[in-house]
């Protein structure tokens, strides 16, 4: 099981059970404000590139879309009978 937090601080009032509130909404504001900007950056574009390096990023696609294409073909070949692909020879 995991550890639970328990809170080591006793409340005697309404004051401090809303003192402790507004702290945990200051550090959940925080938390999420780092949150937006680490996903911001996951979305950041590039910048244009040159014609050449756009001929290069399309070459190179098209070589790892066909050696995908090339490796499924041949696990099908060989394990294709565990999901019942493989074809029966005709006699």
């Amino acid at each position: 099981m995991l550890p639970v937090n328990t809170p080591t601080k006793t409340y005697r009032s309404l004051d401090d059970i809303a003192q402790r509130k507004e702290e945990l909404s200051a550090e959940m504001e925080r938390d999420n404000a780092q949150a937006s900007t680490l996903w911001g950056e996951v979305f950041v574009s590039r910048k244009e590139g040159t014609r050449s390096e756009f001929l290069s990023s399309v070459i190179t696609n098209s070589i790892t879309a066909i050696d995908a294409m090339l490796l499924v073909r041949k696990l099908v070949k060989n394990y294709g009978w565990l999901l019942g692909l493989k074809r029966k020879k005709k006699k």
